[in-house]
């Protein structure tokens, strides 16, 4: 058996299941096979293999579900891929068979169900990952900072939850002036190629990791300056999203017998909980509205499922992760954000101020800056949101950092009848390759910013309510 060309992924993964992303490669058109077994943390006995028969049509890749698992319990685990002598096998026939299962031991975490226990999270965005002919250009550099993530969540307390990327995973169009990508199989050699570099391969088959879109998974600014021809594009970039991102994430619903339900994708947007914290993971790139008449960065049904999670959700602490940032505003290149479209944000706003909803964070990246600020009302003291923003995790060498003075900061974000929604930074905006670890306790959201060597750069502490 080998190990996979890509993967594992540990995708969603909740109090008693988990799922994960393997692919395999196709040789000479032999059938391939992907298996899977897994044990407690250091024990013998290994649970009984599951097994996929593994196709083209999805690049040679499957998500596998473990189910009936315990609640924040460590796991061990094998996976690889096969191709039997016989081309008759079936997923049933290849279990009598022998296999020699790669040495490879991966562990993973399960969630735990306690209210008030201290929860922990890495976030970031924006990996620029540069690629000639389909050759990585210096890889090392691109997969450096996730070295520094991994060693960080070895001696973690408490344990890392998951890692959430906010977008820009990959860039399509990299050298989009020069030769743009366009082809379904050019975009799946940038998936494979970015997430087979050793570091980030070893930090995503160890910790749940949850993504979304930004532009760059498609095209800068996407879709402002789309034309017809880039249909073509879409079609290729969201499909190869679907199958490298979206395919382990919560966005797909499970089957009946507990297989992921490939029919079921609906939209990219979706949530997930771990304990009494909650995440609202928001698609505020593929579906908007550029009319002026009902301008949208979210489309009406993802709005109304975010307002009725805000109003209904029993969580202490709500996150909110949007690829572009909430606020504040930048004094250039913001019509991208959600500065473009403030009738929808303030509407936003005006529902979790009306409703004394407290605790409220909205997580971003994009902006290859990092910071944290907090919005407060000129009326209502009771009304208190966070943003949090962590980017990039590598930058290019053509690409500018972001810098306090990118961001309009010495006026109000907005002005109704009711009083005026001010902003503050809570922290320096940081201007090199980081990411973030945050620790939510109590009674605070701890923020710590690390640099691509993992030195600490700053560390903010957010008082919950």
């Amino acid at each position: 058996m080998l190990n996979p060309t890509v993967g594992p992924i540990i995708g969603h993964t909740t109090t008693n299941q988990t799922r994960i992303f393997i692919r395999g490669e196709l040789q000479d058109n032999a059938t391939v096979f992907a298996a899977i077994r897994y044990r407690l943390a250091d024990t013998q006995v290994w649970s009984k293999a599951l097994f996929a028969r593994l196709g083209a049509s999805r690049d040679m890749s499957h998500v596998f579900v473990l189910g009936h698992l315990s609640a924040d319990t460590e796991y061990e685990y094998q996976t690889g891929c096969f191709s039997p002598m016989s081309p008759v096998h079936t997923e049933e026939s290849v279990a009598e068979l022998p296999l020699q299962w790669p040495r490879d031991i991966h562990r993973l975490r399960t969630r735990a169900s306690r209210a008030l226990q201290p929860r922990a999270y890495i976030v970031g965005s924006c990996r620029y990952l540069r690629l000639t002919a389909g050759i990585a250009e210096l890889p090392q550099r691109s997969d450096r900072i996730f070295a520094s993530i991994n060693q960080l969540i070895e001696g973690a307390q408490p344990p890392v939850s998951a890692t959430v990327m906010t977008g820009d995973q990959i860039y399509v169009d990299d050298l989009n002036v020069i030769a743009p990508d366009r082809e379904y199989q050019d975009i799946l050699k940038k998936y494979r190629t970015a997430f087979s570099q050793p570091n980030i391969r070893r930090l995503m088959s160890g910790t749940s990791t949850y993504m979304i879109l930004d532009d760059h998974e498609i095209e800068d600014n996407w879709p402002a300056n789309a034309i017809e021809a880039d249909e073509h594009l879409y079609r290729n970039a969201t499909a190869a999203y679907e199958l490298y991102q979206a395919s382990h994430s919560p966005a797909y619903s499970l089957t009946t017998n507990g297989q992921v339900d490939r029919s079921s994708l609906k939209h990219y947007w979706y949530q997930f909980s771990d304990g009494d914290i909650e995440w609202f993971v928001t698609d505020s790139r593929t579906r908007r509205n550029l009319s002026t008449s009902d301008r949208r960065i979210l489309d009406e049904q993802q709005e109304q499922a975010l307002c009725d999670w805000l109003i209904d959700s029993q969580a202490r602490v709500k996150f909110v992760v949007t690829s572009v940032m909430f606020y504040p505003d930048r004094k250039t290149q913001g019509d991208d954000a959600w500065k473009a479209f403030p009738e929808q944000r303030l509407r936003l706003l005006e529902l979790i101020r009306t409703h004394r909803i407290s605790n409220v964070v909205f997580v971003s990246g994009d902006v290859h800056g990092s910071l944290t600020a907090r919005l407060t009302h000129s009326d209502d003291p009771d009304f208190e949101v966070h943003t949090l923003v962590s980017s990039p995790l590598h930058n290019s060498a053509l690409l500018p950092y972001a810098k306090a003075s990118s961001f309009i900061l010495d006026q109000s974000l907005a002005q109704t009848t009711s009083g005026d929604y001010r902003h503050e930074l809570t922290s320096e905006v940081i201007s090199e390759d980081n990411f973030a670890h945050v620790r939510v306790d109590a009674d605070q959201i701890l923020i710590s910013y690390h640099d691509r060597d993992g030195k600490p750069l700053q560390s903010v502490s957010l008082k919950l309510r």
